[in-house]
């Protein structure tokens, strides 16, 4: 692993540690976006080309048409004695009516996702569920998703791993950086261990240049990512943003005062549970979303624009609701102020949201 080490805070960002300062006050290696499908047949080339390691960690994951070579690969890099190890929520097989499985009953997705847990757990791939099936089902999700192969890293997106988190307008970030690497591995072995003792962590600020990865460790109330969200866009002018959801809470209402284009899904696109869940808000906060496509819309960025300033944007897991602060998800987010990064993404917003 690396010497550096990340960074907790409690409730702000703080000083990067002075042994790490030098490691730190380097930029990222240039990210490349890669929409869904560009995402997973780009991972799947870099897993079967591993030589040390494969982590995995996702919300959901599914064995199907969009993912069986992935999982097929993940395979072939455990029996050739890379260490693999994947993790994936039990949101993964909550039932179509948006509610978890009753104790006791066990249905068709819930059969699926342990025949792939069984088939990839007897080819020696670590694999553990995260969370758990009791309770409101958005309570204490692991929301975060990255891969991790060797040292080249997808992560700062919302891509599932199911053919519909795929097929969704959504995209991932590919650096190749053994620093962020390596403390995405950190990040993996926090979320084992804190969802082994059912707990949360405080928030991570990990610092390369002026780009920081923010992790929001699943405690109710401390999310880290909402709080430079709503930071930024209380200096900006102009703000753009880009969500499954309708922005809630405090960072809604700062948006909203400023000029903005909000683009998330009329609740038409969505499924019961989600339908419900964007129409109260959009109720409540009297916003509506200038999104017209019916393909769901899943990618999480805001480009925050001020004056003749660079351009700063953050993108990743968060829907930037305050709601899942409320909760306690697990997240993890980049905040940019790369010129080229935020280009990319404004490019997928022209091509892929707007376009459509």
């Amino acid at each position: 692993m690396a010497a550096c080490q990340p960074e907790e805070v409690a409730s702000a960002p703080t000083r990067s540690p002075g042994a790490a300062s030098d490691g730190r006050r380097r930029p990222l290696a240039a990210p490349t976006l890669l929409t869904g499908t560009e995402y997973i047949a780009d991972a799947t080339r870099h897993i079967h080309a591993a030589k040390r390691r494969v982590l995995l960690t996702t919300l959901t994951i599914a064995d199907d048409h969009r993912t069986d070579a992935l999982i097929d690969a993940l395979i072939w890099a455990a029996r050739r004695g890379v260490k693999v190890s994947v993790a994936a929520d039990v949101f993964t097989y909550a039932d179509a009516a948006g509610t978890f499985l009753p104790t006791g009953y066990r249905g068709a997705r819930w059969r699926a996702g342990n025949r792939l847990a069984g088939k990839l757990s007897r080819e020696g791939v670590a694999f553990s569920w995260l969370g758990r099936e009791k309770g409101l089902i958005w309570r204490g999700r692991t929301h975060t998703k990255f891969c991790v192969t060797d040292d080249v890293a997808y992560a700062f997106g919302g891509v599932n791993l199911d053919h519909r988190g795929i097929e969704n307008a959504d995209f991932m970030l590919r650096i190749q950086d053994e620093r962020v690497a390596d403390d995405l591995e950190d990040v993996y072995g926090r979320i084992q261990r804190m969802n082994l003792h059912e707990r949360g962590h405080r928030s991570l600020e990990l610092r390369y240049g002026r780009d920081r990865v923010l992790v929001d460790g699943g405690i109710p109330g401390d999310s880290i990512i909402y709080r430079r969200a709503l930071k930024h866009a209380q200096r900006a002018d102009r703000v753009l943003l880009m969500s499954q959801y309708c922005p809630t809470g405090e960072l809604g209402r700062t948006i909203a005062e400023r000029e903005h284009e909000l683009w998330f899904n009329p609740p038409r696109n969505a499924g019961p549970a989600n339908r419900v869940l964007i129409a109260s808000s959009m109720a409540w906060t009297g916003y509506r979303t200038q999104y017209r496509s019916a393909r769901y819309l899943h990618a999480k960025a805001i480009v925050f624009f001020r004056g003749g300033a660079p351009r700063a944007a953050i993108t990743g897991s968060h829907n930037f609701v305050n709601g899942g602060v409320r909760l306690g998800t697990r997240e993890i987010a980049l905040e940019t102020r790369d010129q080229q990064t935020i280009a990319q993404i404004l490019r997928f917003h022209e091509t892929e949201v707007r376009g459509r």
